[in-house]
């Protein structure tokens, strides 16, 4: 009789980057003070009733994932905090406080640390964030960032990913596309504009794209229970970027918010006045969650697919 055979285990990549964080996350124990835990651009904390909440998030870049080694090492500093910066922004918050942790190969130049840390500076200053602390390690390879960043943001501003209804209109700030051609080490994060959208027309819910749009904007939907339309000939696109370009390079570090039909108008007239060298595109509609899709759209970035 022939033994059976073992099952083959599961891996990351049949599992996927959604399906793994849900399987993390599911039944963490958390504190009263915990608004919001995992699942959003930034976990939420304090009490219901204070002025302002805490926001809490962390990033991290890997050498030959988010950056190649040749890349000037200023950019990659920059890229590394404003990354995290970008999802303060998308809940509607100011940043504040960031750690950074590096682990590098004992080889590499003390000159390369030190211009990392250069970019990582200059992002601070410009969006007035203080570096207090951190940690070194060594890495047998390659060269990889965490940055864990604090911010606030006043408890009336505060948006989230699941506040979307069926109806409403799905905007899309700048444009989309290309990042691999080298926007992804140079974009600036939408603070202003977000703090601008949380004070003059709260989104009902906004993340920021860094997955691409055909991974964020489900993420999104389903957080707000859901579905969603694209209108694929509206789609900003970068120069020399396709619509697919558009909806799966990922790296935009654009906003992607969904707006009450009744505001969409007021918004659109009032954005151009404000930012007229920045555009908001209107790219579809959240739908019921039974409605399907106006057209199939390409998968967005997935770290383990």
């Amino acid at each position: 009789m022939k033994a059976a055979r073992p099952a083959t285990a599961q891996t990351l990549t049949d599992l996927g980057e959604d399906r793994l964080v849900a399987r993390l996350t599911h039944g963490l124990a958390l504190d009263r003070d915990v608004l919001h835990g995992p699942g959003d651009d930034c976990a939420v904390v304090g009490q219901p009733r204070d002025k302002y909440w805490q926001l809490l998030k962390t990033d991290m870049l890997v050498e030959g994932i988010h950056f190649l080694a040749g890349e000037d090492p200023r950019r990659i500093g920059w890229k590394a905090l404003c990354r995290a910066i970008s999802d303060i922004a998308a809940m509607g918050g100011i940043p504040r406080h960031a750690l950074i942790t590096l682990a590098a190969p004992s080889s590499t130049p003390v000159a390369r640390i030190v211009a990392v840390y250069t970019g990582l500076e200059k992002a601070a200053r410009q969006f007035g964030v203080s570096i207090v602390g951190g940690e070194t390690s060594r890495s047998p390879g390659p060269l990889f960032l965490s940055v864990a960043l604090t911010g606030r943001v006043e408890r009336n501003c505060c948006v989230l990913r699941s506040g979307g209804q069926a109806g409403d209109a799905l905007y899309v700030t700048g444009r989309l596309g290309g990042s691999l051609a080298g926007k992804h080490l140079d974009f600036s994060p939408r603070l202003a504009e977000a703090r601008w959208l949380v004070t003059h027309f709260k989104p009902r819910a906004m993340m920021d794209l860094s997955d691409g749009l055909a991974s964020d904007l489900p993420r999104l939907a389903a957080a707000s229970g859901c579905g969603y339309e694209i209108l694929h000939e509206q789609l900003p696109l970068n120069p020399g970027s396709t619509a697919e370009q558009a909806l799966s390079d990922g790296e935009d570090y654009e906003l992607l918010l969904a707006v009450g039909p009744k505001k969409a108008t007021a918004l659109e007239r009032a954005w151009k006045r404000k930012f007229p060298r920045l555009l908001l595109t209107r790219i579809g509609q959240l739908t019921a969650r039974p409605k399907t899709r106006a057209r199939k759209i390409p998968r967005g970035y997935d770290h383990f697919a």
